[in-house]
């Protein structure tokens, strides 16, 4: 399978870093990641996409993983719609866009403002146009708290189990070193820039109206997945979502949570290469 870093510019010349699985000219899956992940998120997805003969992208948004971190702090959700602009428009081809959390709030204003000539279709990943406050709040907090990081790899690994103790986790070096910098005071730091929590950050996801408006001008084919036991989406959230997307299909995912991807892969891919096999064949 062809592997390869990909690198773009952003709209206000941040340097953006991507892999890509498979064949250019391939029907083209750009998977834009959660606030506080990166783009090895979707390794398990993207490869199993890569197999079936598609061409998976996975970018690391910016003040995330291997992209730039802004030194202005622009991290509304604007900042992140004018990246995915750009990167779309370098694509070799138009892409069906898979967003989780940040990612998938980043594709609805983007299907507001922007060319959706560039997007065949669009599947969220327990996002949708209403959040629940409560869990939008805990996730936030959790952020907050551990943005000062830790003082081994082992309390890494802690305060991800406590974080989500739905999963069976299994721990190494090198897998934990994927998630976290060692910095010059021996602390381990996430990923992921500490001023995307500030004042300057995403707080488009609070403007539910604004949100409501944009999925209504969703006309290519949409699935939203859930997490079963998320906190996030509740089945209100999705009753309404489907009410202004009326052609949204829906599927929701047992035994995981927010971040559904990683904690039932399988069966996220599962729901995800089923919808591309019937909107968007190889």
């Amino acid at each position: 399978m062809r592997e390869e870093t990909l690198e773009f510019t952003g709209h206000d010349g941040l340097r953006l870093v991507a892999t890509a699985r498979g064949e250019p000219d391939a029907p083209t899956v750009l998977l834009l990641h959660g606030g506080g992940q990166m783009r090895q998120s979707w390794g398990g997805t993207a490869e199993r996409l890569a197999k079936s003969g598609r061409y998976a992208i996975t970018l690391d948004m910016r003040g995330h993983g291997e992209s730039a971190w802004c030194p202005h702090g622009r991290y509304r959700v604007a900042d992140f719609r004018d990246d995915l602009a750009v990167v779309l428009s370098r694509l070799p081809r138009p892409a069906v866009v898979v967003g989780a959390s940040l990612g998938g709030i980043t594709t609805l204003l983007y299907a507001e403002s922007c060319d959706m000539s560039r997007v065949r279709g669009v599947i969220l990943v327990d996002i949708a146009a209403r959040i629940e406050t409560e869990g939008a709040r805990r996730i936030g907090t959790w952020m907050v708290s551990t943005s000062d990081g830790f003082d081994s790899l082992e309390a890494v690994a802690a305060a991800i189990e406590a974080y989500t103790p739905q999963r069976k986790q299994t721990w190494t070096r090198e897998r934990l070193l994927r998630m976290v910098r060692e910095q010059p005071d021996g602390r381990y730091r996430w990923h992921w820039d500490p001023k995307f929590m500030s004042e300057s950050g995403p707080r488009e996801v609070a403007d539910h109206e604004r949100l409501h408006r944009a999925a209504a001008k969703l006309k290519v084919p949409t699935l939203l997945v859930r997490g079963r036991e998320s906190d996030m989406i509740s089945h209100d959230g999705v009753r309404e979502f489907q009410e202004v997307v009326p052609h949204a299909e829906f599927v929701d995912v047992s035994g995981a949570g927010h971040m559904v991807a990683g904690d039932r892969n399988d069966a996220f891919t599962d729901a995800v290469t089923d919808f591309l096999d019937r909107h968007d064949p190889v």
